[in-house]
């Protein structure tokens, strides 16, 4: 079992930045594919990115790609989300998830991932 905790959200002003991270624990995470999903409300849960078991491959996003970044620190069990050039339409709770065993390729769908956090608001504000 493995219990994730994001941390990071806030409220920012559109064109700001905010950097999301997910700890990890009970378990190790550095052989999992991990992603990061966010829900705005009365919108279903959308795929934002993921990163590959070893980090070599990173995914995005049409809506994000060029403005987010996602990373892994393996030694602290801990996947980010770096967030530049904030938009409105970026708001949403934002949570990680793990993916695959030695995934090379995370999928999108909520489906492909068995362990979720809770998920941290991000707000932006016009």
């Amino acid at each position: 079992q493995v219990q994730l905790v994001e941390s990071g959200g806030g409220l920012v002003q559109a064109g700001g930045s905010l950097r999301l991270s997910c700890a990890a624990s009970g378990r190790t995470i550095s052989s999992n594919a991990m992603g990061w999903f966010r829900q705005a409300p009365g919108k279903e849960r959308e795929f934002v990115a993921a990163i590959s078991w070893s980090g070599a491959n990173t995914y995005y996003a049409d809506s994000v790609r060029g403005r987010f970044t996602i990373s892994r620190d393996n030694a602290k069990n801990t996947v980010y989300l770096q967030m530049n050039s904030l938009k409105p339409e970026d708001t949403a709770v934002y949570s990680c998830a793990v993916g695959g065993l030695y995934s090379t390729q995370p999928g999108r769908r909520p489906g492909e991932y068995a362990y979720w956090g809770q998920g941290t608001q991000v707000t932006v504000s016009s």
